[in-house]
């Protein structure tokens, strides 16, 4: 079996390609533009949601260490 084993070698010093026709794109407009397409969908408000939850659960359950049986 010939197996190819490509090490870029050939290519890895060669200058990166700059359009002259089309002006770079921010990283920000870059993003915004595969946005639509995330996965995860919802994701970062559930867990805004359930970080919410959990700090008023925090806030309103204090236990003493005489009502936890704790000596």
């Amino acid at each position: 079996m010939n197996e190819m084993k490509h090490d870029y070698s050939d290519i890895i010093d060669m200058p990166r390609h700059v359009s002259t026709k089309h002006l770079h794109m921010s990283q920000h407009d870059r993003a915004a533009q595969f946005a639509p397409f995330a996965a995860l969908t919802g994701y970062d408000d559930m867990i805004d949601e359930a970080g919410e939850q959990n700090a008023v659960a925090e806030d309103s359950v204090i236990f003493t260490a005489e009502e936890l049986d704790i000596p």
